[in-house]
C-alpha cells in the first residue's frame, strides 16, 4: 500500500547565498506578474482559480482566471516581446542622442572653423577648445551626421513612448544636466549670433544706444567684444527687445571686456533657461491626471465648448490615451530635456530664444496661482523677442472659459504685470527700439517656401514690390492656419488639464498661434522653432497615434532647417561645401519645409473634418448602453 505521506520538498539547485532575493528575482522575470503569472516557458499545472471578478468581454468562464491556460501564456509571451522591443527602441534612441550630442560637442571643441567663430586667446575659464582649425568639409560632415542622428533619436524616443516606455525622471534629469554641462564649456557653433548678443550688451553697458550704434563702427571697431562681430552683422544695430538688451548688458558686465568670458556668461544663462523650461514642463506634466480626452477645457470653438464643460468622451479614448501623466513626462524628456536637436540649436548655439521660451513656459504654469507674476514673465518674454507676445494673446484667449468677472480680474492683473516690465523697458530703450526689426521684416530666408515664390516673382514685379506684399500675405496665411488648427486642437486634452483647465487652454492657444506663426513666417531659422516645441510638449502630453503626423512634421521641419544652415557661417568654405550646402538650402529645403507645413495642414483638416461636435447640452451615451429607438 503506498505511503500517503508526501515526499519532502526537493532542495534548491543553488545554495541560499547564491540565490537572488525575491524582489530582484521577480524583476528579472521580464514583466511576468508576481501575483498571478508563472514564469515564461513554464506552464502552470495548477487548476484554474476562481476570482470574484468577471472576465471582460465575456471571454472564457465568468469568475475563472486564465492563469494556467494557453491563452494566458501567449498573452505573457506577447507582453514580454513587446517590452523587449520597447527597451531596444528606447536604448537605440538614447544611443543616437548620445552620438548626436558627442559629435556636436567635438566639432565645437576643435575650435575656430566654418561652424565656430573664434573667441580670441584661451583663458583658464571656459569655453575651452583645442584650436585644431578643422576644415569646412570635416565640420560640415560631422554636423550633418549629428543632425541625422538627432532626428533618429527623437523619432525612436517617440516610438518608444508610444509603445509604453517610461524613462526614469531622475535619469532624464541627470542626462539633461550632463548634456547642458558639456555644451556650455565648449565654444558656441552654428552661427555668429552670440557675438552680436554680447556686442549689443557691451554697447548698452557703456551707456550708448545699441539700436543706433553698429558694432563694427562703435569705438572705431577696436573694442575686444563689439569688434568681434562677424559680417554681415557688423553694420547692423540690434533687432532685439529691451529686456534682451538688459540681459546682454548684464552678461557683458560679468565678462568685463573679455570676449571669451562674456560669451561663457551668455552660455550659462542660456543653459540655465533651457533646464528651467524642462523643469517647468515636467512639473506641468506631473500634475496631468486622467482627464476627459476629446474635451476642451475652456477655450474651445463652437461645437466643442459645450462638450468641454459637460466632459464628453470617455477617459482613455481619443487623443487623450491611457496613462496621461506618465506619457506626458516621457514626452517632455524626449521632446525637450534630452532632445539633441534643441540642445544643439539653443544651448550649443547660445541663442536668446531659450530665455524667451523659459519665461513664457513658467508664465503659463503660474497663470492661476499668480496672474501678476505670469504677466511679468510674459512681458519679459515679449521684451526678449517680440513674437513671444503671442503667449500673452494665448493667455487672454484662454480666459474665455472663466466667469466674466474672474476673467477680467485675472486679465487685469496679468496686463499690469506685463506693463510693469514693458513700459519702463521701452522708456529706457526708446521708441525707436523696433525700427531695425521693422526693416528686417522684409527679409525672406532661403529655406522657407516663400523663397520659391519670391525667386519667381522678383524678375517680374521687382524685389521691392514683392517684399512689400509678402508681409500682408504672410499675415493672412497665419490667420487661416490658426483658424484651421484651432478647430482640430479644440478637442485635445492638454497636460495639466485635470487640475486646472485654464493653463491647459492657454497652452492650446499658444500651440495654435506658434504653429501658425512658424509655418507662415517668411524668415525662419532653426532656433526660431523653440516657440513651437514647448507648447507641443504640453499639447501632446497625452498624445497617442493621433499625434504621429504632427510630431513627424514638426521634427522634419526642425531637422531640415538644421541641415539647411550647416555649417553655420558662410566663411572659409571649400567650393564643394558651398555648392552642396547652398544648393540644399535654396533648392531642396524649401520644398521639404513646404511638405512639412502641408502635412500639418492636412492633419488638421482631416481630423477636424472627421470629428463632429455633439449638439449643445447632449450627454455622451455610456459604453454598452443600447441605442435609442428610432422614432
Amino acid at each position: 500500500m503506498p505511503d500517503p505521506t508526501p515526499p519532502p520538498p526537493r532542495p534548491p539547485f543553488l545554495p541560499r547565498f547564491l540565490r537572488l532575493p525575491r524582489p530582484f528575482a521577480h524583476r528579472w522575470r521580464f514583466g511576468v506578474s508576481r501575483a498571478d503569472e508563472s514564469p515564461i516557458g513554464h506552464q502552470s499545472t495548477s487548476e484554474p482559480t476562481t476570482t470574484d471578478q468577471s472576465v471582460p468581454g465575456g471571454a472564457g468562464l465568468a469568475g475563472v482566471s486564465d492563469r494556467g491556460t494557453a491563452s494566458g501564456t501567449r498573452r505573457r509571451v506577447v507582453g514580454v516581446a513587446g517590452g523587449t522591443r520597447r527597451r531596444v527602441v528606447g536604448v537605440a534612441g538614447a544611443g543616437c542622442a548620445v552620438v548626436s550630442l558627442a559629435l556636436q560637442a567635438v566639432t565645437a571643441a576643435m575650435g575656430e572653423s566654418a561652424a565656430v567663430p573664434g573667441l580670441g586667446p584661451a583663458t583658464v575659464l571656459p569655453p575651452w577648445d583645442a584650436a585644431a582649425g578643422p576644415d569646412s568639409v570635416t565640420v560640415t560632415v560631422l554636423l550633418a551626421v549629428a543632425v541625422l542622428f538627432g532626428i533618429v533619436a527623437v523619432a525612436l524616443g517617440l516610438v518608444a513612448v508610444a509603445s509604453g516606455a517610461r524613462p526614469s525622471p531622475r535619469l532624464v534629469a541627470v542626462a539633461g544636466l550632463a548634456a547642458v554641462a558639456v555644451l556650455v564649456v565648449v565654444p558656441p557653433l552654428g552661427s555668429a549670433d552670440h557675438l552680436s548678443y554680447v556686442a549689443y550688451g557691451r554697447i548698452a553697458l557703456a551707456g550708448d544706444d545699441p539700436y543706433t550704434e553698429a558694432p563694427g563702427t562703435w569705438r572705431d571697431g577696436r573694442d575686444p567684444v563689439a569688434g568681434a562681430v562677424q559680417p554681415p552683422w557688423r553694420e547692423e544695430p540690434s533687432v532685439y527687445g529691451p529686456v534682451a538688451t538688459a540681459a546682454q548688458a548684464a552678461v557683458a558686465a560679468v565678462g568685463d571686456g573679455s570676449l571669451r568670458r562674456t560669451v561663457w556668461g551668455l552660455q550659462l544663462l542660456v543653459g540655465v533657461c533651457f533646464l528651467l523650461t524642462a523643469f517647468a514642463l515636467d512639473r506641468i506634466a506631473r500634475t496631468t491626471g486622467p482627464g476627459t480626452p476629446g474635451a476642451d477645457e475652456g477655450g474651445a470653438d463652437e461645437g466643442g465648448a459645450e462638450e468641454g464643460r459637460t466632459g464628453g468622451g470617455r477617459a482613455g479614448q481619443g487623443d487623450g490615451g491611457p496613462d496621461p501623466s506618465g506619457t506626458a513626462r516621457a514626452r517632455v524628456a524626449v521632446l525637450w530635456t534630452v532632445n539633441p536637436l534643441l540642445l544643439g540649436q539653443l544651448v550649443l548655439g547660445a541663442h536668446l530664444d531659450a530665455v524667451a521660451v523659459a519665461v513664457a513656459t513658467v508664465a503659463v504654469a503660474l497663470l492661476r496661482r499668480s496672474p501678476l507674476a505670469a504677466g511679468v514673465l510674459v512681458g519679459v518674454a515679449a521684451g526678449v523677442k517680440a513674437p513671444y507676445a503671442l503667449v500673452g494673446l494665448a493667455i487672454c484667449w484662454a480666459l474665455r472659459g472663466l466667469p466674466r468677472r474672474e476673467a477680467l480680474a485675472v486679465a487685469g492683473r496679468g496686463l499690469a504685470g506685463a506693463a510693469l516690465v514693458l513700459v519702463p523697458a521701452h522708456l529706457w530703450s526708446g521708441w525707436h527700439t523696433y525700427d531695425q526689426a521693422g526693416r528686417a521684416r522684409r527679409f525672406v530666408s532661403f529655406a522657407t517656401p516663400w523663397r520659391l515664390l519670391v525667386d519667381r516673382l522678383d524678375p517680374v514685379f521687382g524685389a521691392d514690390a514683392v517684399r512689400s506684399a509678402i508681409g500682408p500675405a504672410a499675415v493672412l496665411v497665419m490667420v487661416g492656419i490658426a483658424v484651421l488648427l484651432s478647430r482640430r486642437l479644440a478637442r485635445v486634452t492638454f497636460a495639466g488639464s485635470a487640475r486646472d483647465p485654464v493653463p491647459a487652454a492657454a497652452a492650446r492657444a499658444w500651440l495654435v498661434l506658434a504653429l501658425a506663426w512658424v509655418l507662415a513666417a517668411p524668415y525662419a531659422l532653426p532656433w526660431y522653432d523653440a516657440i513651437l516645441w514647448a507648447p507641443l510638449v504640453l499639447a501632446a502630453g497625452t498624445g497617442t497615434a493621433g499625434w504621429v503626423l504632427l510630431d513627424a512634421a514638426v521634427l522634419t521641419r526642425l531637422g531640415v532647417l538644421a541641415l539647411a544652415y550647416l555649417p553655420g557661417r558662410v566663411v572659409s568654405l571649400a567650393p564643394e561645401v558651398e555648392a552642396v550646402t547652398l544648393g540644399f538650402r535654396r533648392e531642396v529645403a524649401p520644398w521639404l519645409v513646404l511638405a512639412a507645413a502641408l502635412t500639418v495642414l492636412g492633419w488638421a483638416r482631416q481630423r477636424s473634418r472627421g470629428a463632429r461636435p455633439q449638439p449643445r447640452g447632449s450627454r455622451p451615451r455610456p459604453q454598452g448602453s443600447p441605442p435609442s429607438p428610432a422614432r
